[in-house]
């Protein structure tokens, strides 16, 4: 067997990331996955919107067969009635559509400051975050430079960003524009994958979180890869293996070796052991700590507090397949369709999945790969993020059908007949999400973003700056610092702190 002195458990993006990044000083890292492909969560997205340009970078993913069928997707806002709003550019830099000429006026604004105040916060999202505790040894100078750039913002910008950060995006919106399907477009994207509505608390400085990110090198854009995202996983594993990391796939790691408390290696699900000095979990915080070391190895007040971590999951996965392209009553097949007909829509698609119940008008972004890639049985093929699903329903059977029901009812009222064209549907709710992914709750971030889980509170406190509770075992997963998306940002970060740790 050969020897490393690394071993990651998990190759999705943080996964790749960081073994990318440990391997290019100088370690021998090998990569253990459970399922048989890299990417881990990742494939649960449509779209990249938030990739760490560190890693797009250092990894050169072009070169590792990542291609862009589109780098910068319009979104198509649809109507009932056909009068769509289309948002071109990035993050809508163009509207087309009937849409007041005040709302364009405002639009363009907020806009640049949502941009602005996303790009001035980014460097937070680049470094291990600071430790509220006396002689911590935070790198006040990086700090201080980001503290300096917002303050060159101006002081009306910088007391709007002080205004609005912990405000909820309802309303933001509300404030200042008056359509309601640019106002639902938006809602729905500042909310997509997480446990909240527009109106929830604290919910514009996740999406300030998720603007901060690239696609091609332009922030705020979407991006297709030529063969969906799980070409992403292709990629960064092929970035990874050139750089000298060693990859098992179906690979499941039952369990983290501690012995004298410390981290020392693995134990595979067959049973064959594996040895480290340094383990390295890009799995859920939860799942680390509770399942793969256990309470008899970390102290009572941190298991709780894992098992505390809210993680609930909200967005469920659509697949169908069809006979024929549906009409979205003349939208372009190849954008990104989003049906959300308001910022009310968005919550009260939200509201009843906080008592386990499922909405009767979801909202939803779809795409349909095979207007962009044809498949080769002539079918055609429709995906879609529904939002909002229950987590923990009380009978899980039940809620799918009653959800499928609803978004084939949603879909039928933006393009007539196409439940007609349905010839196989599934429906993955967040409970089948968390079955087939590990993903806690079914939760997208691997720990909700909330105020109280973010930057030095994620994934919990004390323990927020990628070390683990044990010597030998550091943590690079999106449960830690930044959060999640398919940006790679916690992985690679995790990489520099085990570097600055010597």
């Amino acid at each position: 067997m050969p020897s490393y002195d690394t071993i990651v458990i998990g190759a999705g993006l943080n996964g790749l990331a960081a073994a990318h990044r440990l391997a290019a000083k100088g370690a021998s890292v090998l990569v253990l996955e459970g399922a048989d492909t890299p990417g881990g969560g990742a494939a649960l997205s449509h779209l990249s919107y938030n990739l760490d340009p560190r890693v797009a970078a250092a990894m050169n993913l072009s070169a590792h067969g990542l291609e862009w069928l589109a780098a910068n997707l319009a979104t198509t806002a649809l109507s009932p009635d056909g009068n769509h709003l289309r948002l071109e550019g990035a993050l809508g830099d163009r509207l087309t559509g009937d849409v007041p000429a005040q709302d364009r006026a405002a639009w363009a604004s907020l806009r640049a400051r949502l941009l602005r105040f996303a790009a001035v916060l980014s460097p937070l999202n680049q470094m291990t975050p600071p430790r509220i505790a006396k002689g911590a040894g935070n790198p006040m100078v990086k700090l201080a430079m980001i503290g300096l750039r917002a303050r060159l913002m101006g002081a009306a910008d910088f007391r709007e960003l002080g205004r609005i950060l912990l405000t909820n995006v309802h309303d933001l919106l509300d404030d200042e524009l008056t359509s309601p399907l640019l106002k639902g477009a938006l809602a729905f994207d500042a909310t997509l994958g997480g446990w909240l509505g527009p109106r929830s608390p604290n919910s514009v400085l996740p999406w300030l979180v998720r603007l901060s990110g690239q696609t091609a090198g332009v922030q705020g854009a979407l991006g297709l890869p030529k063969g969906g995202m799980a070409a992403l996983g292709t990629a960064m594993a092929r970035a990874a293996a050139a750089q000298g990391v060693t990859l098992r796939c179906a690979a499941r790691v039952s369990r983290i070796l501690v012995e004298g408390e410390r981290a020392v290696g693995v134990v595979l699900a067959g049973g064959e052991e594996i040895r480290a000095p340094r383990v390295v979990s890009a799995l859920a915080p939860k799942v680390t700590l509770l399942d793969l070391i256990g309470p008899r190895h970390i102290d009572a007040g941190l298991t709780t507090r894992a098992r505390q971590q809210k993680a609930r999951g909200g967005a469920a996965k659509l697949h169908l397949t069809l006979r024929s392209l549906p009409d979205f009553r003349g939208a372009n097949p190849k954008d990104r369709l989003v049906i959300a007909a308001s910022e009310h829509a968005v919550e009260q698609a939200f509201n009843p999945v906080k008592y386990g119940q499922t909405p009767e008008a979801p909202v939803m972004e779809i795409v349909l790969p095979t207007a962009h890639e044809p498949a080769p049985d002539g079918r055609h093929r429709l995906s879609a993020i529904v939002q909002f699903a229950p987590h923990a329903p009380p009978d899980r059977d039940a809620a799918r059908a009653a959800m499928l029901q609803a978004c084939l009812a949603q879909l039928g009222a933006y393009a007539p007949g196409l439940p007609d064209l349905v010839e196989a549907a599934e429906l993955l709710m967040p409970y089948d999400i968390e079955a087939m992914t590990g993903l806690p709750g079914g939760q997208w971030h691997a720990g909700e973003l909330s105020v109280e889980q973010m930057l030095f509170l994620r994934p919990f406190p004390g323990l927020s700056q990628y070390k683990g509770p044990i010597p030998g075992l550091w943590l690079a997963s999106a449960g830690c610092h930044p959060g999640g998306g398919v940006s790679g940002s916690a992985g690679w970060n995790a990489a520099a702190a085990m570097e600055a740790a010597g």
